[in-house]
Parts: structure tokens; C-alpha cells; sequence
């Protein structure tokens, strides 16, 4: 994490820099298009670029991050493992399931958003695909012996 911060703040320093560069070289110019005012702003475009490319690591690492902690606590949820952490109360509520009913039971709700979003599912035919490792069951059944 430190070197993606350290690299969005250099890629700003940067832009920072090819901007004033740039207000300085139109300043100098008077106003008027030269080669230093045209090598500057192409300066500029380049700093803008790799600054956009680091927002975009860095975006997409904090997207990671967060799928990463959501995830964690669902299966925490699920499992009830939170339940077991000192200095939480335990809310009555559903009973928990097994992480692997937890992964099928996740597996066949992303099958159902590929399906929607290709536009092949409708409200009279949502099944999922015969390729799975164990066949999909709705009922809850196993984790009622929990």
C-alpha cells in the first residue's frame, strides 16, 4: 500500500511542477505560442497522464481492498465467527452456515448476474448452469444440523 501512495504522490508533485513549468513558460512568452510554451504543455500532458494512470491504481486497489474486507465479513457472518470474537454481543438472527454451502450458494448468485446481465435469464428461467463441482440446492436442509 505504501508504494502505491508513494506513487500517486510523486505522480502529483510531477503534475504539480509541469504546471507551474508551464505558467511560467507562457508568462515568459508573453502570451504568445513558442516552442518553450509547446514543450511545456507537452510536459504537462505527459505529467496529467501518469498522474490519471496512479488515481487509477490506486482506485482500483482500494476497490480491491474493499470487495476483500466485504467478503471476509460475509464469510465471518455466515460462518459465525463474529460470534465468537470477544467483546461483541451476539444478535439472535439466522443460523449460521457452512463456508461451503456459503461458496455455492455465492457461486450460483454470480451465475445469476452473468445470466441477467447477458440478458439470457428471465423471471420463468433462472437455473444454474450444469457445470458446477455439486448441483445448486435452495433448501437448507445441511445446515440446520449445524
Amino acid at each position: 500500500m505504501d508504494s502505491i501512495v508513494d506513487a500517486l504522490n510523486n505522480a502529483y508533485q510531477e503534475f504539480v511542477g509541469a504546471v507551474a513549468s508551464t505558467l511560467e513558460a507562457k508568462e515568459a512568452s508573453g502570451g504568445q505560442v513558442t516552442v518553450a510554451t509547446d514543450a511545456a504543455l507537452e510536459n504537462l500532458k505527459q505529467k496529467w497522464e501518469l498522474f490519471r494512470v496512479a488515481c487509477d491504481q490506486a482506485e482500483e486497489f482500494v476497490e480491491s481492498v474493499k470487495l476483500r474486507i466485504g467478503s471476509e465479513c460475509l464469510v465471518d457472518e455466515a460462518t459465525g465467527s463474529v460470534a465468537g470474537k470477544p467483546g461483541q454481543s451476539v444478535t439472535p438472527g439466522l443460523p449460521p452456515i457452512s463456508a461451503v454451502r456459503l461458496e455455492q450458494m455465492s457461486k450460483a448468485v454470480r451465475w445469476l448476474v452473468i445470466e441477467l446481465q447477458q440478458g439470457s435469464g428471465s423471471a420463468g428461467n433462472l437455473s444454474m448452469p450444469q457445470h458446477s463441482s455439486a448441483p445448486f440446492d435452495a433448501r437448507f436442509h445441511e445446515d440446520s444440523a449445524q
